[in-house]
């Protein structure tokens, strides 16, 4: 099986350069990043005295537990339309 192309970029999330490689497109790559720097900003807004360490757990968590409630949301989703297709 041929192995998918990987994108190299490099993004900035709070402060920081970081290298990415994946298979997705550059744009999706910046997309994600972008995300991360925001959700680590907006939870820094709220809680100035985080280190680095632990704000970046906390945007784990965050993201996660928005993932996880979107996945429920998607299964209850697709069960309602089985139920409509009969």
């Amino acid at each position: 099986m041929a192995e998918q192309e990987k994108n190299r970029i490099s993004v900035e999330i709070y402060g920081n350069t970081y290298k990415m490689v994946g298979t997705e497109s550059s744009v999706h790559m910046r997309l994600v990043a972008s995300l991360v720097d925001d959700k680590m900003r907006e939870i820094s807004a709220h809680n100035p005295s985080l280190d680095t360490s632990k704000l970046a757990v906390l945007t784990a968590v965050n993201s996660v537990h928005d993932y996880l409630l979107l996945k429920e949301q998607y299964e209850k989703l697709e069960i309602q339309l089985k139920h409509l297709k009969g």
